[in-house]
């Protein structure tokens, strides 16, 4: 199974090009059940990113775009009224899609950005009172442009919480973005390969959360955790943030081909899944804050 990983890490390699460790966060998140936040600037390979990794695991994909005037029903979907039977019939919105491109979500109301929540939280929709379960395995990869861009404004902390790991793609090296200007990039996404049973993803998903965690390495993880409370200079984590990065550490130890979770694992994804938590206002790539954890808190494993 890890071989199957590798060839869709690899693939996707091949076509966002130079971001080898954006790539494997993002992985990792879908592995971990988890939600992706991007935040850069347009035309980045955000859109790319996604439907790559949903096309590479054989999964359903839509995109939305948030503009300003997008309601709750167009994410949702709504029930018409069927003249020739005389029923109501329920429309799905393009949250029923197994990976669910938001673009630029800090354009949308924010009527519209909880809409969000509780599908991202729950992985189910209500609509006119009736409850809806999302397909499984359900994933979002939002996007949003910085705040000093016109239209832009920043998603409330309640919504970064849903997010499991905030990351940037960043401009290119100047070797991918050469080969960018050479090759037709559209032509390799063209060849990507599907994985060969989508429902491989489900039991992975089920093996990450099999993965070892020792006391010792859960301890460390709750001292960082613990550090950040009581601070001025930071938010504090919540209980849902210390899920999250042992989701998450678990999903990187599987993707490495272990069964036990490593103090490495935690160090590297602490600012992935906590640095957006810690300082909600920071920009992506600004890991001030989790740094600082790291550096405070002393790992004797």
């Amino acid at each position: 199974m890890i071989e199957h990983l590798k060839t869709i890490e690899h693939q996707l390699n091949q076509v966002i090009l130079g971001k080898p460790v954006q790539i494997r966060l993002a992985l990792t998140a879908l592995l971990a059940g988890g939600h992706v936040l991007l935040e850069d600037l347009p035309g980045m390979g955000k859109t790319t990113l996604a439907h790559a990794l949903a096309h590479s695991l054989g999964l359903s994909y839509r995109r939305v775009q948030f503009t300003s005037d997008l309601l709750p029903a167009d994410l949702t979907g709504f029930n018409i009224f069927d003249a020739r039977t005389q029923q109501f019939s329920f429309q799905p919105g393009p949250l029923f899609s197994q990976v669910l491109l938001a673009d630029e979500i800090n354009r949308a109301s924010p009527k519209t950005q909880s809409a969000l929540l509780e599908a991202m939280e729950e992985q189910q929709v209500s609509v006119d009172g009736m409850t809806r379960e999302l397909p499984d395995p359900f994933f979002v990869i939002a996007t949003q442009n910085p705040q000093h861009h016109a239209g832009a404004s920043a998603l409330p902390e309640s919504q970064l919480d849903r997010f499991m790991i905030r990351l940037s793609l960043g401009f290119p090296d100047r070797t991918a973005e050469l080969q960018l200007l050479k090759e037709n990039i559209s032509v390799r996404y063209q060849h990507i390969a599907a994985l060969p049973d989508p429902t491989l993803l489900l039991d992975w998903q089920k093996q990450v959360n099999s993965v070892h965690t020792s006391d010792v390495l859960l301890n460390y993880l709750l001292d960082l955790v613990d550090a950040s409370r009581g601070r001025r200079d930071m938010e504090a984590l919540s209980p849902r943030a210390s899920q999250a990065l042992l989701r998450a550490c678990k999903a990187h130890a599987f993707m490495n081909g272990r069964q036990f979770v490593t103090a490495d694992d935690v160090r590297l994804l602490f600012a992935p899944v906590c640095q957006h938590r810690l300082q909600p206002r920071s920009q992506a790539g600004d890991d001030s804050a989790s740094q600082q954890l790291l550096h405070t808190v002393p790992c004797n494993i």
